[in-house]
C-alpha cells in the first residue's frame, strides 16, 4: 500500500463494501483454479475479528482463514485478492489505534511466508514472531523471503 500515513485504516476496516456476498464465476480457468464456481467475498472486519483469536505462540495464514470463511459460508472459495488486501488494511488500522490490538504479524501469507506489506515490514514481522519463540528462515539469494520455520506445527484452527 502507498501512502500507509495519509490513510484511515480503521474507516477502511469498517467499510463492508455491500460485503459479504457471494458472486458466482463463470471463467474455465479460475474455476478450475479455485475448485469451483460459488466465490465468497467478506468484508475486511471479518478478517479483523479472525487475526484478534490468534494467541500467542500460534499463526494462521490468509488462505488458512479463506478456507474458514468459505466454509462457513457453504461456498467453494474465498476471493484470494480482496483478503489479501483487508489482512493488511487490519494490520495498518491496527498500528493507527491505541487500544484493541489485532496481533496481525501471526497471520501470514502461503507456505508460512511474512508480509511485507505489514507496518514496519518483513524486519518488524520477524521481531515481534521472534519474541513469541518462532524462528525465522531466510531463503532464496536474490529474491529474499522470509518463513516461520515449521509453521504448520503453529497453526491455529478455527
Amino acid at each position: 500500500m502507498a501512502n500507509e500515513k495519509n490513510k484511515d485504516f480503521n474507516k477502511m476496516l469498517h467499510d463492508s463494501k455491500d460485503m459479504p456476498k457471494i458472486k458466482t464465476i463463470t471463467d474455465e480457468k479460475s474455476i478450475k483454479k479455485y475448485g469451483g464456481e460459488n466465490m465468497y467475498f467478506a468484508p475486511p472486519i471479518d478478517y479483523d475479528k479472525i487475526m484478534k483469536k490468534i494467541p500467542k505462540g500460534m499463526v494462521i495464514t490468509v488462505g488458512e482463514i479463506r478456507n474458514y470463511f468459505a466454509k462457513i459460508n457453504n461456498v467453494d472459495f474465498t476471493d484470494p485478492i480482496t483478503a489479501g488486501i483487508f489482512v493488511s488494511i487490519a494490520a495498518w488500522a491496527s498500528e493507527q489505534r491505541d487500544n484493541n490490538k489485532t496481533p496481525y504479524w501471526r497471520t501470514l501469507k502461503a507456505k508460512g511466508e511474512l508480509n511485507p506489506k505489514y507496518p514496519g515490514g518483513v524486519e518488524a514481522q520477524k521481531q515481534k514472531l521472534e519474541l513469541e519463540g518462532h524462528k525465522i528462515i531466510k531463503k532464496g539469494r536474490t529474491n529474499i523471503k522470509y518463513y516461520v520455520e515449521n509453521f504448520e506445527d503453529k497453526l491455529y484452527k478455527l
